[in-house]
C-alpha cells in the first residue's frame, strides 16, 4: 500500500539518497540528480505543493517526483509551464507503478494549482503511457540537442499547449543556457 503525500522537509535527506540509489545504473544519466533536488528546492522554480513522496505502509520513502516552474519562449511571448524532472523510485520498489501513481498525483495536483502543461525528457516508451508526446508535435523545441523522440509534453488541461509554440527555457538551476 503506497501512500502519495507533499514531500516535508524532515524527509530530503532519505529524498537525497534514494534518488542517488535510484539513477546510479541509469545508462542516460549525469548522475547529478540527486543534487539536482536540491538546487531546485531553493529556487524561485519550486512549487512545494508539486514536490511529492510515495511512502510504503512502513512509512518508509519508496518514490519521489518533482514538478518545478520553466517556460517557453519565442520572439514575442513566453509561456509557464512544468518540468518534471526528476522522477525517482528506490530500486527494490521499481516496475510496481509508484512512478506512475506519483506522475498521476502530480498530474492532478498541478492543474488544481493551474497548470496546463508538463514537459520533461525522458525515455520514449514510458512516459507516453500518461498521456506524453514528442514537443516538436506542439511545435516546442529544447536550447540544444536530444533525440526527437525522448523530448516530451503533456497538456493537462485542453489545449494547454494550443498556440504555445518555442523554445523551452529551464530555471538556472539545472545548468542549461
Amino acid at each position: 500500500m503506497i501512500k502519495i503525500r507533499k514531500e516535508e522537509e524532515k524527509d530530503y535527506q532519505q529524498v537525497f539518497q534514494l534518488t542517488e540509489e535510484a539513477f546510479r545504473e541509469m545508462e542516460h544519466s549525469d548522475h547529478q540528480e540527486h543534487f539536482l533536488v536540491e538546487k531546485l528546492r531553493n529556487s524561485e522554480a519550486f512549487i512545494p505543493e508539486l514536490s511529492l513522496v510515495a511512502e510504503d505502509e512502513n512509512g518508509n520513502i519508496a518514490g519521489h517526483i518533482l514538478f518545478t516552474k520553466l517556460q517557453i519562449v519565442n520572439d514575442s511571448e513566453s509561456f509557464e509551464s512544468l518540468a518534471l524532472a526528476p522522477v525517482s523510485v528506490k530500486p527494490e520498489f521499481q516496475n510496481q507503478g509508484i512512478g506512475g501513481q506519483l506522475i498521476h498525483e502530480g498530474h492532478r495536483i498541478a492543474r488544481e494549482l493551474g497548470y496546463q502543461s508538463v514537459i520533461l525528457i525522458g525515455h520514449e516508451k514510458y512516459y507516453p503511457k500518461f498521456g506524453y508526446e514528442k514537443t516538436s508535435n506542439f511545435g516546442i523545441s529544447f536550447p540544444f540537442d536530444i533525440p526527437e523522440e525522448n523530448g516530451m509534453a503533456v497538456e493537462l488541461v485542453m489545449d494547454g499547449l494550443k498556440n504555445r509554440k518555442g523554445v523551452v527555457k529551464y530555471p538556472k538551476e539545472f545548468g542549461i543556457d
